[in-house]
This record gives structure tokens, sequence and C-alpha cells, in this order.
């Protein structure tokens, strides 16, 4: 089939060319009008990333700082709740709850709070209760996650107490953290220590 061309004529000047690139061309000039230049289209601005230690409008607390994609949980960033919820037992002595993680406290939260066990577990049911900034996902840290805390910024921990994690060292003993002098130990689960809560902010 034979190409239909069009011959278009401007005083001493004169184009020919298929009619179907004149069609596009027609196009493409009724899109420019319509359109604003791309010049024009303020690009996307990159969210800020607060300061470690400080808040993270709208997501619930602080900066706790990034953390490496580590197994089945990729890179994020901890969020520490601003406040403490209080002194709490960790809960179960005498039982050693299987499936916990030195890492993981999301995990081990959901864990400890969706064991069959009549001895329930405060601590971890506290973090699972709190909200912030309308987040109803945070959690008992792990031991790893309160050292982070320690490492980044152990200032927005009270210096005078230990807090709670939620990995177990046995039936009778779970860790916690001491951010005073960066130490952490095990202590017996029925005894009442400080609890924060934390979540993750994936990117």
């Amino acid at each position: 089939m034979k190409t239909e061309m069009i011959t278009l004529k401007h005083g001493d000047v004169s184009i020919k060319m298929p009619s179907s690139a004149l069609a596009k061309l027609a196009i493409a000039s009724v899109f420019a009008q319509v359109l604003p230049p791309a010049a024009n289209v303020q690009p996307v601005a990159p969210s800020t990333i607060p300061e470690i230690g400080q808040p993270w409008p709208g997501q619930g607390g602080l900066n706790g700082g990034f953390v490496h994609a580590r197994g089945d949980v990729p890179e994020h960033y901890l969020i520490i709740a601003a406040k403490d919820v209080g002194d709490h037992e960790w809960g179960g002595r005498g039982v050693e709850v299987k499936g916990l993680s030195k890492t993981d406290g999301y995990i081990n939260t959901q864990v400890l709070i969706g064991n069959d066990d009549e001895r329930k577990h405060p601590a971890a049911d506290a973090c699972a209760e709190y909200q912030a900034d309308g987040h109803h996902d945070f959690y008992l840290p792990a031991a790893a996650e309160l050292y982070q805390g320690w490492l980044n910024c152990p200032e927005v921990f009270a210096q005078d107490c230990y807090y709670w994690s939620s990995s177990q060292r046995s039936a009778y003993y779970a860790f916690y953290m001491y951010f005073d002098g960066g130490n952490q130990d095990y202590d017996a689960k029925d005894d009442e220590l400080r609890v924060r809560p934390v979540r993750r902010l994936f990117i």
C-alpha cells in the first residue's frame, strides 16, 4: 500500500510528509498547549529525616536510627515512643516461651500477647496497647533493639532504672537494659521494670 503524502506550504517553503506523521505532530501540539510545561512541575521533595533522638512528626515518637535488613525483616528506622508506659512485670515466670528472639521484638511481642498460657505478659501487653499519631503497631523491643537505643540516643531513656526487653533468658528470667551504664543483664520475670514501646518505619 502506498503511503499517503501531504504537502505543507508556507511562503516559499514546502514540506512533504506522510499523513500519519502529520497527525502525530498535530496531537503533540494539542497536548503541549493543554498540559503545563515540564519545567513547571515541582519535584516531590524527599521527606526530612530528623536527627537521631529527635521527634519524627507523624510517626509516633523519636528517631531511634536506621536498622539494616535482617532475615525476613526489611531495612527500617526504629521509632522509639516519646514516653515510657510505666513499670510492669515481664510475666509468665516459670514458663519458657518458645520462638523468642534477641533481635526481633515485634515477633516476640506477637508471641507473648498471643500466648495461651493463663499467665499474662504485662510488659508486652502495655506496648501492644500503646498508640501514638494513629499508629497501633508498637511492641516491646528485643535486647538488640534496646542496645541500639543505648548506642544512638541513651539520653531519651531514664537513667535510674532498668528497661525490660522482650528477649527471654530462661523460664525464670528475661533480659533488660540499663541506660546509664549501658549494661545488659537479666532479671526475674515477676519483677516490675520500666517499659518503653517502639515501632518500625519501613523505607
